[in-house]
């Protein structure tokens, strides 16, 4: 599969959502362990060779899914300030990804061999994202910091609380780092200054 996915219709989008619905289904109904590349097929109604052809391997495969579910479905939350937005944004990326499923997502794709693939994808979801905010934040005359010091000072120490702290990270740390972020900046939480 090439990193921008299958062509759209066609058998190969057939076979990816048969399998990617397997999977989904086995993961609701049994634990990891259990699951197997041999059951992921029949249950989709493909061949094992087919899955591993196309995916490599289980793990490969799982990781697929968990950057397709981590795929946001809606833009984020519009507060009317950049600190609003952000702060809206990493609470709820923090809750999702903290709560079991969404660890289970993050472990599938941090274990993938290929970072490029799923990793990057998860990448590139984040920073659409906060491409919106900045955006948005800019059209309102914010000043804004770039992308790369959002994922860099928000979202990279977020991810390392959720996958490896022992204490886990909290909504009121989200926002913390958001005002650590904005305040280093120079960017005040509410603040309209000129571009």
């Amino acid at each position: 599969m090439s990193p921008e996915g299958p062509r759209p219709g066609g058998r190969s989008a057939r076979v990816q959502a048969a399998v990617h619905a397997a999977v989904r289904a086995l993961q609701a109904e049994r634990p990891r362990h259990a699951i197997t590349v041999p059951l992921i097929a029949q249950q989709a109604g493909v061949t094992p060779s087919t899955v591993y052809r196309r995916w490599g391997d289980l793990t490969e495969l799982l990781a697929d899914v968990a950057a397709e579910r981590m795929r946001p479905d809606a833009p984020p939350t519009d507060t009317g300030t950049l600190h609003g937005d952000l702060c809206a944004y990493a609470e709820q990326y923090l809750e999702e990804m903290s709560a079991p499923t969404g660890r289970a997502y993050l472990r599938d794709v941090v274990a993938s061999a290929d970072p490029g693939r799923p990793a990057g994808r998860c990448d590139t979801y984040i920073r659409a994202q906060l491409e919106i905010i900045v955006a948005r934040a800019r059209g309102r005359g914010e000043r804004t910091p770039p992308v790369g010091e959002i994922v860099e000072q928000v979202m990279a120490p977020m991810m390392y609380g959720i996958l490896f702290a022992v204490t886990p990270i909290a909504h009121p740390d989200a926002a913390r780092l958001v005002e650590a972020l904005l305040t280093r900046t120079a960017v005040p939480a509410g603040a309209h200054p000129a571009r």
